[in-house]
Order: structure tokens, then sequence, then C-alpha cells
């Protein structure tokens, strides 16, 4: 009797020291936001012992002996002491201990239900997915004829990117029924029609056609992506003209293209042209920042590597209004990014910029930026030439996965470490998608007399629906009209 005690005591301290355990252990919190479904989960924190027991007494013994053997290490002083229990209570009593491991399972499913508020909401800021903010800005639950009434046509260049066409016209698919737009789809047809049906999609793209909701476009062979600019002009045919000139012909109301950034911005400047003052046009691209509600707003990235003060002050005409219309920011923050706070640091770029941000009566100037502050959140828009916006952009662009191979080598080794490393993967991989620009879709031309949105090279499909409900929030919040009213200014006329 005495021995008979003192098992169900070692083995209640044992139950109670492993809950204990996976109470303190910092990875239950990175359970909870990966294990909404608490019974699959509550199974793997209890060592899928409950799976063992259901399927033969026989596993059941060698299971809890596992499970034992691994926990003891952190839970009891003795790990032969817990083995030597679980295998005893298992071979005698192979009621009771299909009991206890039910037991364990509940414990450990309360534990993973009694955690999940504390662990969502501290995890929560940490998490960022890239169709968060599509849903959350927009009503999408719409009936169907409000929706047609309020769609768009937006020109697609399907031929553009280092994966087109099949994942641009994936994402099109989609954006299509997520959003109020229609899609013109340009490119070759025979090698848009066959992959299609290589990727099963097909049957969805002739049903869209069917709705008019899609519309192919015919288009001759592409602008590579090592081909110089000045190509738009020889190739008249090519899939990114054809597009501009739906925006030109006003049979679309912006055009969307993850080709050649460079060809893009010729194509648009030789066919729609320039807004009246705008001496060059300038890519912004969106960037995280500590609030992910709140991006901040970097041009130029790239369409200008030489630029003059008069260029960055247009710059920074055009980011104010785009930060307004589409970001919804009422007093858009200004920032001029620079090697220090102060007004005397700096290139003579800077430092003559400086100068006519600070006189710019109609913009919120805070002054210069460095480095370090483009994502804090300080800035609405942050403004330099297109040299050094590329470089900071590409930067961003590895930061993303140097962090997560830099949290990989730091989680501990072992069991625990592979437990660990294994809970944790999402949030990870969720933390570099939040640092990765090509998440975010796409970046807006400025300057150009129509909305043009440039997606990054490797698009796949979530970038292209990203990238499409930014071209429509663009067209819906009248961003053009807004633009246009900048010829009004002083500076832009002189």
């Amino acid at each position: 009797m005495a021995k008979e005690f003192n098992r169900k005591i070692n083995k209640s301290r044992a139950i109670r020291r492993l809950v204990i355990w996976y109470k303190r252990n910092t990875a239950v919190t990175s359970i909870v936001d990966t294990a909404a479904n608490s019974a699959a989960t509550a199974s793997n924190v209890a060592g899928n012992v409950a799976e063992n027991v259901v399927s033969s007494a026989g596993s059941v013994v060698n299971t809890a002996s596992n499970v034992a053997g691994n926990v003891a290490e952190n839970v009891v002083s003795s790990a032969g002491s817990v083995v030597n229990t679980a295998s005893n209570v298992a071979g005698n009593v192979a009621e009771n201990v299909v009991s206890s491991a039910g037991s364990v399972v509940n414990t450990a499913s309360n534990v993973v239900s009694s955690a999940s508020s504390l662990a969502k909401s501290t995890l929560q800021p940490l998490v960022f997915d890239p169709l968060k903010r599509l849903q959350n800005n927009d009503d999408l639950v719409q009936s169907e004829n409000e929706i047609s009434a309020e769609r768009v046509w937006i020109a697609v260049d399907g031929m553009g990117g280092d994966h087109a066409p099949g994942p641009i016209l994936e994402g099109c698919l989609e954006a299509i029924s997520r959003f109020p737009i229609n899609i013109k789809f340009v490119g070759q047809l025979a090698e848009i029609e066959k992959i299609a049906k290589d990727i099963d999609l097909f049957e969805k793209m002739e049903k869209e056609i069917k709705n008019n909701r899609l519309e192919l476009v015919a288009s001759g062979p592409p602008i590579g992506m090592n081909e110089e600019a000045t190509a738009v002009r020889k190739k008249k045919d090519a899939s990114i003209n054809v597009a501009m000139d739906l925006i030109k012909n006003n049979h679309a109301k912006a055009i969307y293209s993850a080709g050649n950034s460079g060809a893009l911005m010729a194509s648009a400047i030789f066919r729609i042209g320039r807004l009246k003052g705008i001496e060059r046009p300038a890519i912004g691209a969106l960037f995280p920042t500590r609030d992910q509600s709140r991006p901040v707003l970097v041009l130029d990235v790239g369409a200008n590597t030489d630029c003059k003060p008069s260029y960055l002050h247009q710059f920074a005409l055009l980011g104010n209004i785009y930060a307004k219309d589409v970001l919804q920011i009422d007093k858009p923050k200004i920032g001029l990014l620079n090697i220090g706070e102060e007004d005397c640091k700096g290139n003579e770029l800077s430092l003559k910029t400086f100068k006519l941000l600070s006189d710019e009566n109609n913009l919120n100037f805070l002054g210069n930026c460095e480095g370090r502050d483009v994502l804090t959140g300080e800035f609405d828009v942050v403004v330099c030439d297109g040299f050094t916006g590329n470089i900071l952009l590409k930067f961003l662009e590895s930061v993303g996965g140097v962090l997560l191979d830099i949290l990989r080598s730091e989680l501990p080794r072992g069991r625990r470490g592979k437990v660990g490393s294994a809970f944790l993967k999402s949030n990870l991989i969720r933390i570099k998608k939040r640092l990765d620009h090509a998440e975010h879709g796409g970046a807006l031309l400025l300057g150009v007399n129509g909305i043009c949105v440039i997606g990054h090279g490797s698009s796949k499909s979530l970038s292209v629906v990203s990238a499409l409900r930014l071209a429509h929030s663009a067209v819906n919040h009248n961003v053009m009209e807004h633009l246009n009213q900048l010829k009004k200014l002083p500076v832009l006329n002189s």
C-alpha cells in the first residue's frame, strides 16, 4: 500500500511539474498563435500521448516512457524515477494509464486555452499579414450589384516579371474576386492560354471572361528585364506599350506591371506624359514601420539616380498628395533623408533641398531624417534621390531573410530547440514577410499623367493582389485629380 501510495504521489507531482513547465516555457506563447485548433495542439503538447494510448496499450508504455524521459531533465530531479513510474503504471494498470493520459491532454489543453489571450496580445504586434490591411481597410463583403456598379478597369502587363504570366494571372483572378475591379490582361494570347491550362486556371479564367470581369488583350513579346528602357520605342507592340495605350485612350483607369521598371517609366512618359510642372517622375515605395498600420512612403527609390534640389522638392509635393489620399493621413510629416538631423549637415544637394522644403508652405516639413529614423514611424514621407533610395530599398529587402537566419542560429540546440523552432517557425516567417518589401505589392510611379503601379520583378500572386488593391485605392481616392491641382502652385509654374 505504501509503495502504491508513493507511486501516486510521484505521478501527481510529475504531472503538476509538467504543466508548470509548459506554463513557464516561453515557447508556449508561440504555440498559441498557430494553434487555433486546441485539440490538435493539446495532443502535440502532451507528446501525442492520447493518440498512442487509443491505438494500443503497448504503444502507451513506450510513449509514456519517452515523454517522461524527454521532460524529466526539466521537471524532476531523477529521470529514472519518472520513467519507471510511467512504465509500471502502464504495465500494471493500463486503464489507469489511459485515464491519466487523458488527464494530461486535458490539462495541457487548458494550459493552451488559458494562455491564448495573453499570447495573442503579446505576439500580435510582431506578426504581419500582407492581406490584413486589405481586409481591414475595405468592406469586402458587398453585394454583387454594389461590386458591379463600382468596378473600375485596370490594365495589367501580363508578360512583365520574372515569373510571368502564370503568377500574374493567378493574382489578377484572385483580385477580381476580392475587389471591385475588372482586368484587361495584356499579353501573348497563346502563351497565356497554355499557362492557364498548366496551372489549372483555364476554367476560372474563362468564367471571368464570360462575366465581363476579365478581358484578354493581344500584344507582342515583352520587354526583357535586361533591356534598355528605350526599347519601348522599337517594340511598339510590346505588352507594356499596349497596356499603356489603354490608359491613354481611357479604356482603363490604372496600369500595373511587374516588368522592367525603366521601360514602364519610359512608356508612361512617351505615351501619357508627365504632369504639368513635374520635371521627373518618382517611384514611391511603402516601407514598414513599428506601427504596421502606418507605413512610410519613401521616394524616389530608383527612377532618378542623379537629382536636382527642384526634383526632390517636387517629390515631396507628390508624396504629400499620395499620403493624404491613399494612406489617409490628414497632415503627412515630411522628412529629407540625410546623414544628420542638423540643417547644416549633408552634401550640396541636401543643403539646397532643405532650404526649399523649409520655405514650402504646402508641406508639413519636419526636417532631416537619418537612416535609423526611416522605420520608426516618425515620418510619413521620406524624400531622397533615386540612387540612395534604391540602395535603401534593396537593403530592406535583405533584412527579413537575415533576421530569420540569425534567430534560427540563436535558438537552443537539442530536443527543446527543435520543438521551439517548430513552434516559432510560422511567426518568424510572418515577421520576415513584414520586413519584405515584395509583400507590399508595388510602388506608385508619381508624376506621370496616369496611375501606374510598378511591381517587384519577382512578384507572385499575393504581391499582385496587393498591388491591384493599391491601384484601385488610388483610383477610388481621386489621386490624379488632386495631383493635377499641383500645377496651380507658383513653384511649379516658374
